[in-house]
């Protein structure tokens, strides 16, 4: 009896350990579901791992560094630096400068007439079909005047019979005049107050009043008052008087004297006892380099000094008080002054710093932040693309590998039409074509992303064909035909997910190469354009060999995130490969 009961015991205990050694279906599916075996051959690989820590870093770096960021995308930074800046150039005039009365004109083909007349001692010159008269009034000093007919004389039998013309009046008084001027043959002659010429022709003359429109002078007159304008009276009664005995002369009811002084003259006004500066009149045109600047006639003599004596500077004190040190440069028969001036400025190409710890670029823009924004483009297209080419290859390949026949024809013949498109023919055509239609910045990146996707669908289409044609005669979908279910839900339902790990690993290797298209075009100039950033278009600095060679941190930067991003994808790609085989080790 004891015998038997130990047997019995025995027995239940071996069952027991039978029972806990054995799997039950709950144990089955949890050891051997095929999830976790891909995720546990995925872990054992370890350069997936670091791709996946690639990515993971990149993602922070490109979506959560741009939002702690403390610089905008597009924010550009300047810089305050002291340079030499042209203030103003000197020389010795020797053009002539012409000074209109009013009402009048002198166009620039009669100016130009008029030097040609000059160089000829001619004393008329014709312009426009208008005639003028030209008199030196003194040493580079002419008046410009319009001639008007006023009398045709002729001269028979010693006789000389006046015909007067336009009106005017004439009289015996102008008549005497004239045969004056006439028998000691000069050519023109004063009638109160006015100037007339004449010409002959055979025996008739021709009697022309002559009234000033201009003068012509080599000389220049500067004013102490900028409020002062130089008028055209002003300047005639000054030239007159540097040319004759008497200096003083009135203009406008005011009264005037002129100094001559050794290679200048000063002009002061007179009133009463007091005589004040007023102009100077020299042969040195001092001009400044910007319209707003007004040249005081010390400044203009303290360069006249220096350029006499050959000295390279000036340091001249204003009437505020500050000293300004000039330089002046000679260049051929013109002096350039220059000063020290503060000026704003981009602060482009900048060496890291604590304040821009990768320095700016050539526009001024912070580089760790222009590649944070930039890295946002590039893998938002990545993505985008991939999803565009995998929704459309698994679609069309879907369909083609399930159906074959004529539907697989049509489906593969339009896949091998998209593989003989020359792609990077076309993206540059439509790059042009979207900057000459100034298709804007954010526009061209979803163009950008649709065209890239749209060409690259027919590979996913040809791998998930390949993988169907190789189910669809399976028993489990000789199972579903057997059970009525439609043929959408056939492909879609049964077939399709049996292809998602190729279509995964696919995708994931894609995304490299895509990033790369992206980086490529952009750095053509042809993908993501100012302001928007990518890391491709960041690195379209190094197209000039000074940056390339100079600013390192300029491109070196994103062409590694480039290089570790893709890394990274391609780690991923190769890591779910080899955790989707089945003869992988276990």
């Amino acid at each position: 009896m004891e015998k038997k009961n130990l047997n019995k015991t025995s027995t239940e205990n071996g069952q027991a350990a039978a029972a806990h050694m054995s799997l039950d279906d709950e144990q089955r599916i949890k050891v051997l579901s095929p999830g976790m075996l891909v995720l546990k051959r995925f872990i054992r690989n370890k350069l997936a791992i670091v791709g996946i820590i690639i990515i993971v870093a990149v993602f922070i770096y490109s979506f959560v560094g741009g939002m702690i960021s403390r610089y905008g995308e597009t924010q550009i930074f300047y810089k305050t630096d002291t340079m030499m800046k042209n203030y103003a150039s000197a020389t010795v005039n020797s053009n002539y400068y012409y000074s209109v009365r009013d009402g009048k004109e002198l166009k620039s083909s009669a100016q130009a007439a008029m030097i040609l007349a000059v160089n000829k001692g001619q004393t008329r010159f014709t312009s426009g079909g208008n005639e003028f008269y030209l008199r030196q009034e003194g040493e580079n000093f002419y008046s410009i005047s319009e001639l008007e007919t006023v009398a045709t004389v002729m001269y028979l039998g010693g006789r000389y019979n006046f015909k007067m013309e336009n009106g005017y009046a004439g009289g015996e008084a102008f008549e005497e005049a004239f045969k004056a001027a006439a028998g000691a043959k000069q050519e023109s002659f004063d009638f109160e107050g006015e100037h007339y010429s004449f010409t002959l022709s055979v025996k008739s003359y021709t009697v022309s009043k002559i009234s000033n429109i201009a003068i012509a002078s080599k000389s220049i007159i500067d004013m102490y008052s900028k409020d002062t304008p130089v008028t055209y009276d002003f300047r005639f009664a000054v030239e007159k008087a540097a040319g004759s005995d008497e200096k003083t002369f009135e203009v406008g009811g005011e009264k005037f004297e002129l100094a001559e002084e050794e290679g200048s003259a000063m002009v002061y006004k007179v009133d009463g006892g007091t005589k004040t500066e007023y102009a100077r009149m020299s042969s040195l045109l001092v001009t400044p380099s910007s319209g707003d600047v007004f040249l005081t006639i010390d400044f203009k003599d303290a360069v006249q000094e220096a350029i006499d004596s050959g000295a390279g500077s000036i340091d001249y004190t204003d009437a505020d008080g500050a000293t300004t040190h000039y330089t002046i440069e000679r260049k051929d028969h013109q002096f350039d002054i220059k000063t020290e001036s503060t000026t704003q400025l981009i602060d482009t190409y900048a060496s890291p710093s604590s304040e821009h710890l990768l320095g700016t670029d050539g526009a001024g823009m912070d580089l760790m932040t222009r590649l944070m924004y930039g890295g946002r483009v590039s893998l938002i297209i990545g993505f985008v693309v991939v999803i565009i080419e995998t929704v459309l290859g698994v679609i069309l390949g879907g369909i083609s590998g399930y159906f074959s026949g004529w539907v697989d024809n049509v489906i593969m013949r339009l896949v091998d039409i998209f593989n003989c498109i020359p792609s990077l023919p076309l993206y540059i055509i439509l790059g042009t074509a979207m900057s000459a239609m100034n298709v804007p910045s954010q526009t061209r990146i979803f163009y950008l992303m649709m065209i890239l996707g749209i060409l690259s669908w027919p590979t996913v289409a040809r791998v998930v064909r390949g993988q169907i044609l190789s189910l669809r005669e399976q028993e489990f979908m000789l199972a579903t035909e057997a059970t009525g279910l439609s043929v959408s839900r056939r492909i879609f339902k049964h077939l399709v997910p049996n292809v998602i790990p190729q279509i995964i690993v696919y995708a994931t290797m894609g995304l490299g190469s895509v990033i790369l298209t992206e980086a490529t075009l952009s750095f053509l100039g042809l993908g993501v354009k100012y302001p928007y950033a990518s890391w491709g278009n960041i690195i379209n600095a190094v197209n000039d060999s000074y940056v390339l060679t100079h600013f390192w941190f300029v491109w070196i930067p994103a062409g590694f995130l480039i290089l570790i991003t893709v890394l990274g994808f391609n780690f991923v790609g190769d890591g779910l490969r080899d955790a989707f085989d089945p003869k992988m080790k276990r």
